[in-house]
């Protein structure tokens, strides 16, 4: 009987990561492009404001996990740092869905592997057997053959949708690097409680400089539409489910499965917003997405099987 309750927990809790995932970004691309809500360092606040009083809730009321703390001055300034490259990734992925459909800002985030790879080897020197690499050559081929079939490419997204992908990679290699120590190593979630005020702080002002007025416009906007302010509380509140799920499934299912679960994720993404968005795609631009995916698979089992 516990083998099935833990297939119903586990196949619930894969719905759930996939609706949260796949609904923040469905949710991001309708604010940014199709609502008028053009402010994406200030979506991206608003996401990080959730995450720190949620993340905050769920560990100190909740004990969702057991509370680790910050043990030095020097822990603080690398969860810092983290904070700073993550906050790029974030604002640089909702900046791009600003000007690109959700299924090219897909694809190319699907090289995420390839960068990871090379920042790994810069700053861990650590080498994957030339198979491996060999497998990165269909990933990133075919991000360069959707990127000319993309009937709606914008070179200023594609730009920013890469600088996140790079970014997204580098954080985890650097998250590798920093906190390595065993005293000092923090699970995702109470990474999430220490990084997302540290996010806010440095969001904010970013927020007020770079898209003045925004106060004004958000203010603006919502009395315009009575429900921004509830899609953007649903949106927020989502990105910090996105955040738990992710834990979650990653404990509870092994790293392969989250591995090919979160490829697919990729695919699902799109689907489901060509059919919500109805973006024109291209024959050309579905087959080099459908080559990057098989390179980040064969990728994936080239790793393990090299290991």
């Amino acid at each position: 009987m516990s083998s099935k309750k833990d297939a119903v927990f586990i196949t619930s809790l894969i719905i759930l990561w996939y609706s949260t995932n796949i609904g923040v970004l469905l949710l991001n691309k309708f604010l940014l492009s199709n609502y008028g809500f053009a402010f994406p360092i200030f979506l991206t606040m608003c996401h990080m404001s959730a995450c720190a009083i949620l993340s905050y809730i769920s560990i100190i009321f909740l004990k969702i996990v057991p509370v680790q703390r910050i043990k030095s001055r020097s822990q603080f300034l690398r969860i810092s740092t983290l904070s700073v490259v993550f906050c790029a990734s974030v604002v640089g992925g909702n900046i791009s869905l600003r000007y690109l459909p959700v299924s090219f800002n897909q694809a190319v985030g699907a090289t995420t592997p390839f960068f990871t790879a090379v920042f790994a080897y810069l700053m861990t020197r650590k080498r994957e057997a030339w198979a491996t690499y060999t497998c990165l050559v269909p990933v990133v081929a075919g991000v360069v053959i959707a990127s000319g079939g993309e009937p709606s490419f914008h070179l200023y997204g594609f730009i920013m949708c890469i600088s996140a992908t790079a970014a997204r990679a580098f954080k985890s290699v650097l998250q590798g690097v920093l906190l390595s120590n065993e005293g000092e190593k923090l699970n995702s979630m109470n990474l999430m409680l220490y990084m997302a005020p540290i996010a806010v702080v440095v969001l904010l002002p970013a927020a007020l400089v770079m898209e003045p007025n925004v106060l004004e416009e958000v203010v603006s906007l919502g009395t315009e539409h009575k429900f921004m302010w509830i899609l953007l509380l649903v949106n927020s509140s989502m990105a910090y489910g996105a955040n738990l799920c992710n834990f979650l499934v990653t404990k509870h299912t092994s790293a392969l499965t989250l591995q090919v679960l979160g490829n697919a994720k990729g695919a699902v993404a799109v689907v489901i917003s060509i059919l919500i968005f109805q973006n024109p795609v291209t024959f050309i631009g579905i087959a080099g997405y459908t080559m990057t995916v098989m390179g980040v698979v064969a990728y994936g089992e080239s790793k393990r099987r090299y290991k």
